[in-house]
């Protein structure tokens, strides 16, 4: 599904179409009600019950939303420049994430951002570089799963870890066992884990302005308190790796530190970049393998050819290198699919801002004043693969 919503000074109009299907909102608070638990699946269903197959509009406040469940729409506006853009959140910004990648605004700073990840962080290179460390998490995951085959525990829990081992192995260069207890990586986790429930809670405050003055929820109250302890947290890391030598196998830290003067990074830009890195590596990577296991798990027949395919390709005598990756062609459509049914991460992560006036399906979205519009939640989010799936 894709979505758009302008701000209150925006005005959709139609060459060939009166209006856009909307359902009816409450005063002052719009459809809030249909961003509370599910959201995607009332927001589904609200589509439903006003056949609208290829776009819809409501309010979120002040905020106007426009939706879509066809891929054709999805993929006129995220393949669209004027899409570039997302909006940032007051969560977003008070987290730093405005001055890294997935929030800064496109433009020179956003591509010297992308150009650096590209090439020193998700580079063939880089990745091959990197397959040993992979290799040993997953064969210490392995062993945890063998080690309590007998008793319950947490997937999930174990699933978080070797993420987050991943990610600090290969921005920080830090390394650790799996099944062993580190105070440096249960502050980041929490540290993680708190910034992924600010981002992914709907603050009132960005679409009820009146709201503002009074932090209803606390998430300015939380983000205040969270801020310091990350800033705390990548400012040490950063300080020992310039007191270090050169490592021969420089990680992410080793690299912005080399192209700080060159491409006027500040350190404040630097805690902004690796934060975010470790928080987009961590949770998303292990809610994603979470729903992978839960749905062969659901479908036997699904396991029984993934199991299949392994066995095939890589025979039990030996653990599955990466080099077999393109090999397992079905294994692959298996993550593909749950990624497309699953996408991990908050609903309103998906959201793109429009940098001018454009038009839509036929719709024209119009900037009035000063004001930037529309937004548009650029997807497939969770709602759109369960409608697009259906088609």
């Amino acid at each position: 599904m894709q979505s758009l919503y302008p701000r209150k000074h925006c005005m959709v109009t139609s060459d060939h179409r009166t209006s856009l299907d909307s359902p009816r909102g409450l005063p002052l608070a719009g459809s809030m009600e249909l961003m509370t638990s599910l959201a995607h699946h009332k927001i589904a269903a609200a589509a439903d019950a006003w056949k609208a197959r290829r776009l819809m509009a409501f309010s979120l406040g002040d905020t106007r939303v426009i939706v879509t469940c066809n891929p054709d729409v999805a993929r006129e506006i995220l393949s669209s420049s004027v899409f570039a853009d997302r909006p940032v959140k007051e969560s977003a910004y008070s987290l730093m994430f405005n001055r890294a990648i997935g929030f800064a605004p496109y433009g020179v700073y956003w591509r010297t951002l992308r150009k650096i990840a590209s090439t020193h962080l998700f580079c063939p290179k880089q990745i091959k570089a990197s397959e040993g460390q992979r290799l040993q998490i997953a064969s210490q995951m392995v062993s945890m799963f063998t080690d309590q085959e007998k008793s319950s525990f947490s997937v999930r829990g174990v699933l978080k870890r070797a993420s987050l081992n991943n990610m600090m192995c290969s921005v920080f260069g830090r390394e650790y066992k799996l099944d062993s207890f580190n105070s440096e990586v249960e502050e980041l986790r929490a540290l993680v884990e708190e910034g992924y429930d600010l981002l992914g809670t709907l603050n009132w405050t960005d679409h009820l302005p009146w709201l503002t003055g009074f932090d209803p929820q606390k998430i300015r109250f939380r983000c205040s308190n969270l801020v310091p302890r990350v800033n705390r947290f990548v400012s040490r890391i950063i300080a020992e790796h310039r007191a270090l030598t050169r490592s021969e196998t420089p990680d992410f830290v080793d690299v912005l530190l080399s192209l700080q003067d060159r491409d006027k990074l500040s350190d404040s830009d630097m805690i902004a970049v690796l934060w975010e890195m470790i928080f987009r590596g961590t949770d998303t990577v292990a809610v994603l393998i979470e729903w992978i296991l839960a749905r062969i798990v659901l479908h036997p027949d699904v396991q029984s050819k993934v199991h299949d395919e392994l066995y095939k390709v890589v025979g039990r005598s030996r653990a599955v290198a990466e080099s077999d990756v393109t090999a397992l062609v079905y294994l692959q459509a298996v993550v593909k699919e749950v990624l497309r049914l699953h996408p991990p991460g908050p609903l309103l992560s998906w959201a793109r801002l429009a940098i001018t006036d454009t038009t839509i399906d036929g719709y024209h979205e119009a900037m009035v004043g000063h004001f930037k519009g529309p937004r548009v939640l650029g997807g497939p989010t969770s709602i759109s693969a369960r409608e697009i799936r259906r088609d």
